[in-house]
């Protein structure tokens, strides 16, 4: 059985570990957007991204967890995740007012 204190360090690094996946999406995403690309290239890409974070998902669970699943990793990433989506949305948000408002 866990402390409480592992647990929690564990949970940041799961949080972590669902900001970098968001952080990494939205890289690949800004990349499509400099370069277009065709759907199935779009799609293969996709395909490997998805294997890619498969990979450093199952590194940071099996390091972290030491082996098995729990519950407040998933739940961890997802918070990293939506928090990173959240301040993407309010930065975005600052930067459209800031560029508005510099161009009257």
């Amino acid at each position: 059985m866990l402390g409480i204190g592992i647990e929690a360090m564990i949970f940041l690094y799961a949080g972590l570990t669902g900001i970098v996946i968001f952080c990494s999406y939205q890289i690949l995403r800004f990349f499509r957007y400099l370069i277009p690309h065709y759907q199935i290239i779009i799609s293969i890409e996709d395909f490997l991204f998805w294997i890619g974070i498969s990979a450093y998902v199952f590194h940071q669970m099996y390091y972290t967890t030491y082996g098995t699943i729990r519950w407040f990793f998933i739940i961890g990433m997802l918070v990293g995740a939506a928090l990173s989506g959240v301040l993407f949305i309010v930065i975005k948000k600052i930067y459209r007012k800031t560029k508005k408002h510099l161009e009257k």
